[in-house]
């Protein structure tokens, strides 16, 4: 009875949580997306057929693609627990994600293409949810129509100062919030259903083949709006790992999803009735006065939780890249000690940040934002699509007639999604293109730049036997105390450690190569964190894994492994020797000089090894070496 008790409450708590964290995104859709979709449709000029194609229309897409598509199937392609899209790379063969050296893999390349477009996404999301829940005080009285960007701004200041404190001291306030927040929009819709109950119809598939029947090959351009109905369906994949699959279901099933959709035909509802609604439909469904202004504040905080869930979810999809090797060191904060998820990233909040604001200021409405938004969303839909496909494939071994008509059912409607928003690439379009470009260059430039290190100190030290004759012939003493020398491979002597030898003839009695490995596994059990393995002559390898939703704090771990191996480890008596890389960035390297000068200026403003591993400091000697990649 107490166990059952403890399951409900943990599941109830589960669903809460998600409720107020992984839905907060395509929560705040009913906000401007009937809005826009009947702008595009013809806005005044639009017809009783025509508002009931567009319902249809987000009907059967949050039907197919959020019920259907992620719930139903994408979310069963979990690592451990996690999804995501590095998940799903994750759970891709190994000879499939690997390459060349200094080559990234064409399925490597194509998730992280997936990757860089959701930090376009996690820009324009906090900007058009607060400009879209601020413009209701345009609504309630047009004078407040100049002060919706300032207002927009300093609550997006205010957002982003805060994140340094982390989500633990407010999270509790998330859930309670978006309760309210999808009863609202329920009721409110329900309400304006009782009086044209007939718009219920627009349920059935046919209205919306009706529109397109009527609209011809233009008619497709509508999809562009109707995609921002599922803004938010990735967020349900990358954040099962911190609610799990079944709460993060039944809250969609049971509330969420029957609460936008009333939400949704109830503004249709609206508009049957009094078609000036359609300026904005959302903030028309309650009387002008202190209800619009009840409403303009919680759906100000409902954005702001939308806002916060893809903040967060920036700082996870940047850890999770840096520890696959895709993105430079960075600073990484913990804010909760109870909570693993709860990190801030500085560097990335600034960017961020800043993205956020300038768009606003740009932009200056919702509506013009919008025709930025849907590039980023769709394109990561279809990058989803293709890589699931290579899961169920090529690790789950399903046999092409079973995997082929998914992968096409899932196409079918993620393309047209995809090719509609292509048209609005010059009206906006081109903004999370151009910051899905950006991350890319960096996470390549960064993944080609480290790999083509270790190739060159591998055609340098083709063997442990031909570093190590080398370090002999140098080495005239041994001294007292213990050597710590990271290694990127446990297949090879460090190349600092010959570095050292060569410039100082000499070397301490105890020598520890010490190398890190971030696993494919988002979490590693305690029993397999190490293996030691004693060499001769004092020397002794240690191998240290993490997984790669693990904060690598290695001096813990390393302190055990040599208690529990009886090497000798005094705290003053260790020295830690680390390797600093200099580039020449000609255009004799492989990588070319601008390619090179980038990876140069990442390299030199990544977070020092020793911190982001967690070594001190005090004890730590760098030695630097010369190349030309």
């Amino acid at each position: 009875m107490s166990d059952n008790h403890t399951h409900k409450a943990s599941f109830k708590g589960l669903a809460l949580g998600a409720l107020g964290v992984v839905f907060g995104d395509i929560g705040t859709s009913p906000l401007y997306t009937l809005k826009e979709c009947l702008h595009a449709a013809g806005h005044h000029k639009a017809t009783e057929a025509d508002l009931y194609g567009v319902l249809s229309l987000i009907f059967w897409a949050l039907t197919l693609v959020v019920t259907l598509k992620y719930l139903t199937f994408i979310m069963k392609a979990d690592n451990k627990g996690e999804g995501g899209i590095f998940a799903l790379l994750a759970l891709v063969p190994e000879q499939l994600r690997g390459a060349k050296p200094g080559r990234i893999s064409a399925v490597a390349l194509f998730a992280v293409m997936g990757a860089a477009l959701l930090y376009g996404d996690g820009i324009i999301t906090p900007a058009i949810s607060v400009l879209g829940a601020v413009e209701g005080l345009a609504v309630a009285d047009a004078r407040f129509g100049v002060a919706v960007v300032p207002i927009s701004c300093v609550i997006l200041i205010g957002l982003f100062a805060i994140q340094s404190r982390g989500t633990g001291t407010v999270g509790i306030l998330f859930g309670p919030v978006m309760v309210v927040w999808f009863t609202t929009l329920g009721g409110l819709g329900l309400y304006h259903i009782s009086h044209n109950p007939e718009i219920l119809g627009a349920v059935l598939p046919h209205h919306a083949i009706h529109y397109f029947q009527t609209h011809g090959w233009s008619g497709v351009h509508i999809l562009a709006s109707v995609v921002l109905a599922v803004t938010g369906g990735e967020a349900l994949y990358a954040d099962m790992g911190h609610f799990g699959i079944k709460p993060i279901r039944a809250v969609w099933l049971c509330f969420v999803m029957p609460a936008l959709l009333l939400a949704y035909f109830g503004q249709g509802a609206h508009a049957l009735r009094d078609p000036h609604t359609m300026d904005n439909p959302f903030f028309d469904m309650v009387p002008a006065g202190w209800a619009t202004y009840a409403l303009v504040i919680l759906s100000s905080m409902a954005a702001i939780i939308a806002s916060q869930a893809l903040i967060s979810g920036a700082f996870s999809l940047t850890r999770q890249a840096m520890q696959l090797g895709f993105f430079p060191r960075v600073e990484v904060q913990h804010t909760a000690h109870q909570m693993e998820g709860q990190i801030y990233i500085p560097q990335v909040n600034y960017f961020i940040g800043i993205g956020c604001i300038a768009l606003v200021i740009a932009f200056g409405a919702s509506s013009r934002l919008a025709a930025a938004y849907g590039i980023a969303v769709t394109g990561t839909m279809v990058i989803t699509s293709v890589m699931y496909f290579l899961v169920v494939r090529q690790t789950w071994s399903w046999a092409l007639s079973r995997a082929l008509p998914l992968l096409l059912l899932f196409l079918a409607v993620d393309l047209p999604f995809l090719w509609s928003n292509l048209g609005k690439f010059m009206d906006g379009g081109w903004v999370p293109v151009l910051i899905g470009a950006a991350v890319l260059a960096i996470m390549t430039i960064w993944n080609r730049g480290r790999t083509l290190i270790a190739y060159k100190y591998r055609l340098r030290f083709p063997s442990k036997e031909s570093a190590r004759e080398r370090v002999d012939a140098r080495l005239a003493a041994r001294v007292p105390g213990t050597a710590v020398f990271m290694a990127s491979s446990a297949d090879m002597l460090p190349p600092v450690l010959v570095h050292h030898v060569e410039r100082s003839r000499a070397l301490q009695q105890t020598v520890v190569l010490l190398t890190i490995q971030i696993a494919g596994d988002p979490v590693l059990a305690d029993e397999g964190r190490y293996t030691v393995t004693h060499l001769e002559d004092g020397f002794h390898r240690i191998v240290v894994r993490f997984g790669f939703m693990e904060e690598p704090n290695v001096l813990p771990v390393l302190e055990r492994a040599v208690r529990e191996a009886n090497i000798p480890f005094g705290e003053r008596e260790v020295t830690y020797y680390l390797g600093r890389e200099n580039f020449v960035a000609s255009s004799k390297g492989h990588m070319g000089a601008v390619a090179e000068t980038v990876f140069s200026f990442l390299q030199k403003n990544a977070v020092a090894a020793d911190r982001f591993f967690g070594l001190p400091h005090r004890h730590v000697v760098e030695i630097g070496t010369q190349m030309d990649l």
